[in-house]
């Protein structure tokens, strides 16, 4: 069947948890026999996983001495940053490419990926978090610098919230210092410009982050990276190593208000 998930670091004992939801393109064996129907350079496109997001969250993780829980499972076999009920769970088409493994998947094939796949990443996400009296959850992703038939995405980076951005607001404001703004300029050619709640929306009822954080009032945010900025692992680490110090300073600036939001 393959696994569902994977957890680094299960005995850093701070309170920051890493999450990556869409670490891998996996597709396990018990789902069409390994193969959605897929091209390979569908695959490797951000349709199939977050290019590149695990080895930010991995650094991370590292650096903020933080479990980091990762899928192995593709987001086209089901999407674990999805509600259960959410219409969007199991992709039949995405961005132009239709999913031949999905088209006619029915109800009781979507209940055995989430019973397989979904439902354990949670579990495992859930323990991390409960593990800890005050868990700060940091969701690592990336974004495509371009969808089919659009115009390129401004952004380097993303800082995704929903009523809760107690932790947001500070991640955003240390991002805009001048030494990381210059530092984004350097490698990406163009002046940083950070999305905030951009290029998504920052909350769907029943994601990760709402069902592991928002839920129970804990400090969390999500961050989005271009993915074609960390395609190499040494991108990826420079990147972890860079968020973690502005991080913590997210995490001080909201100082006594880490108290469970009622």
């Amino acid at each position: 069947m393959g696994r569902a998930y994977e957890v680094t670091g299960a005995e850093r004992t701070g309170d920051w948890v890493v999450s990556c939801d869409h670490a891998t393109n996996i597709v396990p064996g018990s789902v069409n026999g390994g193969d959605l129907g897929l091209p390979p350079c569908d695959m490797a496109r951000h349709i199939a996983y977050d290019v590149g997001a695990e080895g930010v969250a991995l650094a991370l993780g590292e650096a903020l001495g933080a479990p980091v829980v990762a899928s192995r499972f593709s987001r086209l076999v089901i999407d674990p940053n999805r509600g259960e009920d959410d219409p969007t769970l199991l992709m039949r088409i995405y961005d132009g490419s239709i999913i031949p493994a999905n088209r006619h998947a029915d109800a009781a094939e979507v209940a055995r990926r989430l019973d397989a796949f979904h439902r354990p990443y949670h579990g495992a996400l859930a323990e991390l978090m409960a593990a800890r009296a005050a868990p700060v959850l940091v969701s690592v992703h990336s974004f495509t610098p371009q969808l089919a038939g659009r115009a390129m995405r401004p952004w380097q980076i993303g800082v995704l919230s929903a009523a809760d951005r107690r932790l947001s607001e500070g991640l955003i404001a240390a991002l805009n210092a001048p030494d990381f703004a210059a530092w984004v300029e350097d490698i990406s050619g163009a002046p940083l410009r950070i999305g905030d709640n951009q290029p998504y929306s920052g909350h769907l009822p029943g994601d990760a982050v709402d069902r592991h954080a928002l839920a129970q009032g804990h400090l969390n945010t999500l961050i989005e990276i271009r993915n074609d900025l960390i395609a190499t692992p040494a991108q990826q680490a420079a990147w972890g190593a860079r968020l973690a110090p502005l991080l913590r300073r997210a995490l001080h600036d909201a100082g006594e208000d880490r108290q469970p939001m009622s």
